[in-house]
C-alpha cells in the first residue's frame, strides 16, 4: 500500500518522462495506448512552456510517489459549460497495483472540490480496466453506466463505464 502520494505542478524535468505515457506503448499500459501520439507529445511540451499545462482545455498535475519519482500524472478537464470536470491518470508500469492512483485521484478529487465550483466530477475507463473501476470506487465515485464503442483502441471499438461523483456525495 502507498505511504505518501503528492500531486505538484509538473516541472520542466517531468517533461522527457511524462510524455512516454504519448509516445511508447509499454508506459500508459494496455488501457490506456491509443497510437504514437508524438504529435501531442510535442503540443504537451510547447504547452508547458505558455501555461504549465494548467488552465484551458485540460490541466495536468504531476504524481509524486513515496520515493520522491513522477510516478505519473492527473488529469483534468472542463465538461462542456456544465462547470463539472472529466478526470483522468496515468501512471507508469511500476506504481501500479500499491494504491498510488486511488491516492492520488483522491486528492485531485478534494482539490477541485477545494478550488472549483464543480458540483461533479466524472470518470470514465474501458469495461475491461477492472483496477480502474476499484479504485474510482474506493474514492467514492458511482458507477452510473457503460458508454457502448465509445473508444477505439487497438482496432477496434470499446466500451466505457463512466463513473460520477457529486460535492455532497459521502466519501469512504
Amino acid at each position: 500500500m502507498v505511504g505518501f502520494v503528492r500531486l505538484r505542478p509538473v516541472e520542466e524535468a517531468d517533461l522527457p518522462l511524462l510524455t512516454r505515457l504519448l509516445w511508447d506503448p509499454a508506459a500508459p499500459g494496455e488501457h490506456q495506448w491509443f497510437g504514437f501520439r508524438t504529435d501531442v507529445a510535442r503540443a504537451t511540451e510547447r504547452r508547458w512552456r505558455e501555461d504549465g499545462l494548467t488552465g484551458g482545455e485540460a490541466s495536468f498535475l504531476a504524481v509524486e510517489d513515496a520515493d520522491g519519482t513522477c510516478a505519473g500524472w492527473v488529469s483534468w478537464r472542463p465538461v462542456a459549460k456544465t462547470g463539472n470536470v472529466e478526470i483522468g491518470i496515468g501512471l507508469f508500469p511500476d506504481h501500479r497495483g500499491r494504491g498510488v492512483g486511488t491516492e492520488a485521484q483522491r486528492l485531485l478529487v478534494g482539490h477541485l472540490f477545494a478550488t472549483t465550483t464543480a458540483n461533479r466530477v466524472q470518470a470514465g475507463t474501458e469495461v475491461g480496466n477492472v483496477a480502474e473501476q476499484r479504485a474510482l470506487e474506493k474514492v467514492g465515485f458511482r458507477r452510473e453506466g457503460v458508454q457502448r464503442g465509445l473508444y477505439f483502441r487497438d482496432g477496434r471499438w470499446r466500451d466505457s463505464v463512466m463513473y460520477g461523483l457529486l460535492r455532497d456525495d459521502p466519501r469512504p
